[in-house]
């Protein structure tokens, strides 16, 4: 699978596009007003405790407080460990106390950043634990002989470390082993293959790092920020695994260069694949990377088949159903609910990573009679989103053909980014007829006749309501002014919305 990798610089805005045989996957912004701030360290100071919620709320200088479960405080999962008892989130912390936090989400919505004690700093091949004495190896490296050749690499450039079974969660990797000054390492998907002094010198970095780090600490109060992670396109390229993209282009002679200096310090393996992009044409035009961004704004998502696909976000969830549309198959009704839920099956996955939708996904999948035939789509699912960064869990095909996925969310997503509820329908995604607004403005007008003693009326609307009312409703009106024994006149106002009116005394 060829992959590239296409960066946009703009004075203001950051792009950075994933592109899989030719086909955009994954898309990236990042905007100077309004910055990422996952992985970031703070020090901040506890404002309020919540027993009956188990957390508390942390300023770390941002415009809301940040929120602290006790799940994810450090101090409070080695009691428990010791105990053997939960403990209650006011043994764990208490208001005005300092605390050493980092950004595991970035606010959404109405809610502020989740924060997490359990630290850690990530490099090109290892993620550093500074509280901790746990070595773990990312689960993406399938080889054991891999495995164990990096975990023998880093136990003897730092012995003390206690290695830990695959499957523990790395967020726990922090209270695996006894608390260490040295502190523990996670071995990145990158690391697979590389020489011991590559190894030796991310190791070294990053312990040099955190020395910094805590001096700084010392001088610092609350709300300060300690730790910045990188901008987005230096973030890309440490993360970026060296067998992943052949061509990373960027039309940025500026950022072209700032990426150039950090390879060549930290990835120089990726030089070769990084390039200018000098041409008149918008890098993002390439592979109609622009159409495709604006594509995933809509709801509905066309399959090559005929059949498509129906994607809603809500605040709880994000329900995605599948349609045949107008595919009608060649043989029978059941091979072309079989043909159109294995292509939806891929369509779902790419847009997962393209729209980054998080939380919890509810696909809605055509009923399909053979067991067979669920089994495939649900391994066509799990086939399309093993590329994709995020966690994931997926459940298997219920009796009612839905398929439950949790997809870790730890950024907003597209649609988030890039919109903002309609002003005009509140982010309802439907309006009032201009018939139910008509009724409204009747019951209304027989509202304000009963409470005032006015001489005539005089309706405010938007055209397409004032239109109805003089035309289809022209006899209720009639019938209303002989009603309330007052004339009724009507006035079109052009910036109302059809929802829009009012009723003024004259």
């Amino acid at each position: 699978m060829s992959e590239e990798i296409l960066v946009n610089v703009t004075p203001r805005e950051t792009r950075v596009a994933f592109i899989e045989n030719g086909v955009l996957q994954e898309v990236l912004i990042e905007r100077s007003r309004r910055r990422g701030i996952v992985n970031n360290i703070y020090l901040g100071r506890v404002t309020r405790v919540l027993p009956g919620m188990g957390a508390a709320f942390v300023d770390v200088g941002l415009s809301r407080a940040a929120f602290l479960h006790v799940s994810d405080i450090v101090a409070a999962e080695l009691k428990r460990e010791a105990s053997g008892q939960e403990v209650p989130i006011e043994k764990a912390v208490h208001e005005g106390q300092r605390i050493l936090v980092q950004v595991t989400k970035e606010p959404l919505g109405s809610k502020g950043a989740r924060l997490s004690t359990y630290l850690s700093i990530p490099s090109r091949y290892v993620v550093f634990m500074p509280f901790s004495n746990a070595l773990g190896i990312s689960q993406r490296i399938e080889s054991e002989d891999e495995r164990r050749r990096l975990r023998e690499l880093v136990m003897s450039m730092r012995p003390g470390l206690a290695p830990v079974a695959d499957e523990v969660d790395e967020r726990k990797l922090a209270t695996s082993a006894a608390p260490s000054p040295a502190g523990g390492f996670i071995v990145r998907t990158a690391a697979e293959g590389v020489s011991a002094d590559e190894l030796q010198a991310d190791i070294s970095f990053l312990l040099r790092l955190w020395s910094s780090l805590e001096d700084r600490l010392k001088i610092s109060q609350p709300t300060t920020l300690i730790y910045e992670d990188l901008p987005l396109v230096l973030r890309v390229m440490r993360d970026l695994s060296t067998a992943n993209a052949e061509k990373i282009r960027i039309d940025s002679r500026e950022t072209f260069g700032k990426v150039l200096s950090f390879a060549e310090e930290f990835v120089p393996s990726l030089l070769p694949q990084i390039e200018h992009y000098p041409g008149e044409r918008p890098i993002l035009d390439l592979y109609s990377t622009e159409d495709e961004i604006q594509k995933a704004l809509q709801r509905k998502v066309d399959l090559k088949s005929g059949g498509h696909l129906i994607i809603d976000q809500t605040e709880a969830m994000t329900t995605v159903d599948v349609n045949t549309g107008g595919f009608v198959g060649h043989r029978n009704l059941e091979e072309t609910i079989f043909k159109t839920n294995l292509e939806a099956a891929q369509a779902i996955a790419r847009q997962l990573r393209l729209r980054n939708l998080g939380g919890i996904i509810i696909v809605d999948f055509i009923d399909m009679e053979e067991e067979d035939h669920r089994r495939q789509v649900l391994r066509a699912l799990e086939k399309g989103l093993e590329r994709d960064h995020s966690r994931i869990s997926i459940s298997e095909v219920s009796s009612l053909g839905l398929v439950q996925i949790t997809r870790k969310r730890t950024r907003e997503s597209l649609e988030h980014v890039l919109c903002e509820p309609c002003p005009t329908c509140s982010g309802r995604g439907s309006l009032k007829s201009a018939e139910t607004v008509c009724y409204e403005i009747f019951r209304e007008i027989l509202r304000e006749q009963r409470q005032y003693n006015a001489q005539k009326l005089l309706v405010v609307a938007s055209r397409s309501v004032v239109d109805l009312l003089l035309d289809e409703e022209s006899t209720s009106i009639a019938e209303l002014e002989e009603f309330i024994g007052i004339p009724i006149r009507f006035q079109v106002e052009t910036h109302y919305t059809q929802e829009q009116y009012d009723v003024v005394l004259l």
